[in-house]
């Protein structure tokens, strides 16, 4: 079962496939919102970009005390702009930390990345650079953003990551961007502490084999992988999710049902909460699932249910885009207006 978390789902043939995009109802059928994610302003022909612009408001992103999204589109705007009912949801484990590499428990302790971890993050960016991303999120932790920053230089959209800050109503007025243009160019970016890796309480910073050793592997593993189980002062599965995807539900859903493209860059026990609510996973079935470091996961949300289409095996895979309709669109525009 947990092999299946990491493998793209080939064959699924694409048929129909228009081999040009002419018109503006084309481009329509598969715009997700008024500014279309992966183009930036110097790659887009001018009747395209006419087309795809005409009649829309800018997308503004603005932090709230709650870091909830606003968008300046009204909603009659937004409504008329939604050509589809479907949304990316990308969910990335951060690449390995220098605790990983050293085997020890890390939790909620901020660690920044190996230089394998870079490596994977910036892999994981090639995977995914053909779909659509318009907000990110990852944790309040260096290692979860070290590996979405990494990973958003190898997409095609060439858009610059900022984060949003809005500790206080002063931390928010100062970070504003003031340029409409410079505000197209841009994906917010947005920390949430819910979105950490499991507490692990006494366990932090120890040795999980001397662990193992001490306590018995058992033990270890229960602490690890069960689902109520929590380590000495720490987190079990069922809390560390109650928090996650609560988050999650508040927040994060609302954004694709209102069609915008999402990544989400979390930790091995913040994602298995997340994926346990997306696949409906029962507490023993999580038991099994592993996620990998640096391995994307792309769902795609529709009429409200979630599907997961598993990872592009590599950066020159195609069949990822032969799940739906809209990303191949969208790759097939991307490749017709690269050099």
């Amino acid at each position: 079962m947990a092999a299946a978390f990491h493998q793209a789902i080939c064959g699924n043939q694409l048929h129909g496939y228009n081999d040009s995009l002419s018109s503006c109802d084309e481009l329509r059928n598969f715009a997700m919102m008024p500014r279309f994610s992966c183009f930036g302003t110097s790659k887009i022909p001018l009747n395209k970009a006419k087309c795809m612009y005409n009649h829309s408001k800018v997308f503004v992103v603005r932090a709230s005390v709650s870091d909830s999204i606003v968008s300046s589109l009204d909603s009659s705007d937004h409504d008329s702009w939604k050509m589809t009912d479907e949304s990316a949801l990308i969910l990335l484990r951060h690449g390995e930390s220098m605790w990983n590499e050293k085997n020890l428990f890390t939790g909620c302790v901020d660690v920044p990345l190996t230089n394998k971890g870079v490596e994977e993050a910036i892999e994981a960016g090639k995977r995914i650079r053909n779909i659509p991303i318009d907000l990110i999120y990852t944790s309040a932790l260096v290692r979860s953003q070290m590996t979405a920053m990494l990973a958003l230089t190898q997409h095609c959209c060439e858009k610059v990551p900022i984060f949003m800050h809005n500790e206080t109503e002063q931390a928010t007025l100062w970070s504003q961007i003031y340029s409409e243009d410079t505000k197209r160019q841009s994906i917010p970016v947005i920390k949430a502490w819910q979105l950490n890796e499991r507490m692990y309480g006494d366990l932090q910073g120890l040795n999980k084999q001397q662990t193992a050793e001490r306590f018995g592997k058992e033990q270890v593993y229960k602490w690890r992988r069960s689902y109520y189980v929590r380590p000495p002062n720490g987190e079990s599965l069922e809390m560390c999710l109650e928090r996650a995807v609560s988050y999650f539900k508040e927040q994060i859903e609302p954004q694709l049902l209102a069609g915008r493209h999402l990544m989400v860059v979390a930790h091995a026990n913040s994602l298995r909460s997340i994926i346990m609510y997306l696949d409906k996973l029962t507490p023993q079935e999580v038991i099994n699932l592993e996620l990998s470091t640096g391995v994307p996961m792309l769902y795609i949300y529709k009429n409200g249910e979630f599907t997961r289409r598993g990872s592009p095996a590599a950066p020159a895979e195609a069949s990822v885009y032969s799940y739906t309709w809209n990303l191949a669109l969208y790759r097939q525009m991307f490749d017709q207006m690269s050099p």
